[in-house]
């Protein structure tokens, strides 16, 4: 059956720029949850101190959960060879990260869509330097999961593989018993895309999930799509954060598909932008169709 595992998306600001929030305080506030894990960010200000590691993983187990997956973001695409080689020296410090805080997955990520870059040489370069990180990751029992991301915080352009084709052409490209899909159903209506297309091409990959939801503020799924034909650039202004299972996702679907193909892994929640209440609630509607999928 899948383990729950929850994502601080409401306190990113507070956790990895002002510091007005402690990873305890994180801790503390997710332990009543109820849910088996917490989903690590390498950013978190206090992770630049490595001796804090084994302390941080410590402190989840004392609160009866463990740190099963890490959330980073390499940036692959770039054409410089020396910048490359720094991303993948990053990565492999997370991937060491993982490993001390007892985690088995590690997100990797294409890089940005420069606008320099072709499809060809930026799918090139995202599989090269992915398959340099993975004899390492495999040697600490990690898998590295890319996911169809949209962007990172810190970055000038947007995922490079955001699209449903060139995600798909990427995954593909990678063959590797420690390489798989960390699957975000809501980062596809940003792409202007549907989340259920993408996961019927990818299903048989998915080790990893991210639930979340997203709701329409005005206008159609079609005005959507126009609006975001190109790729979002932006987060799209008709979409916003919400509760899960009261959004656009299909769970139903999206629960037949994993189970269909014996997914029995982490689902990390991304939610509680609205509050510690409204993850409550996300997370007892997905044990519900955790238990009603998986029985």
């Amino acid at each position: 059956m899948p383990k729950l595992a929850a994502f601080p998306k409401a306190f990113m600001q507070a956790l990895c720029k002002d510091g007005s929030m402690k990873i305890a305080d994180w801790v503390k506030l997710a332990a009543p949850l109820n849910i088996d894990g917490l989903e690590w960010y390498a950013g978190f200000l206090e992770m630049e101190n490595e001796k804090n590691w084994p302390v941080f993983r410590r402190m989840v187990e004392d609160a009866g959960m463990v740190i099963p997956m890490m959330c980073c973001s390499p940036d692959f695409t770039h054409l410089d060879k020396a910048f490359r080689e720094k991303e993948i020296e990053k990565q492999k410090r997370w991937i060491e990260m993982t490993d001390v805080l007892g985690g088995k997955y590690c997100r990797v990520l294409s890089g940005q869509y420069r606008p320099e870059l072709s499809i060809d040489e930026g799918i090139k370069l995202a599989k090269d330097s992915i398959e340099a990180c993975l004899p390492y990751a495999q040697s600490l029992g990690i898998t590295l999961i890319i996911e169809n991301h949209y962007k990172d915080d810190f970055w000038e352009y947007p995922e490079f593989a955001q699209k449903r084709a060139i995600f798909t052409k990427l995954v593909d490209s990678i063959h590797h018993p420690f390489f798989g899909v960390n699957y975000d159903p809501s980062n596809t209506f940003l792409a202007g895309e549907d989340p259920l297309d993408l996961l019927y091409d990818v299903s048989e990959r998915v080790v990893t999930m991210h639930a979340s939801d997203r709701f329409l503020k005005y206008g159609t799924i079609e005005d959507l799509r126009k609006e975001e034909e190109g790729g979002a650039v932006g987060y799209a202004k008709r979409l916003s954060h919400g509760e899960i299972g009261k959004g656009m996702n299909d769970y139903d679907a999206i629960f037949t598909e994993l189970k269909r193909v014996g997914f029995d892994s982490w689902i990390s929640i991304e939610d509680g932008v609205d509050g510690m209440d409204q993850l409550e609630r996300s997370v007892a509607f997905l044990k519900k169709k955790i238990a009603q999928y998986w029985k």
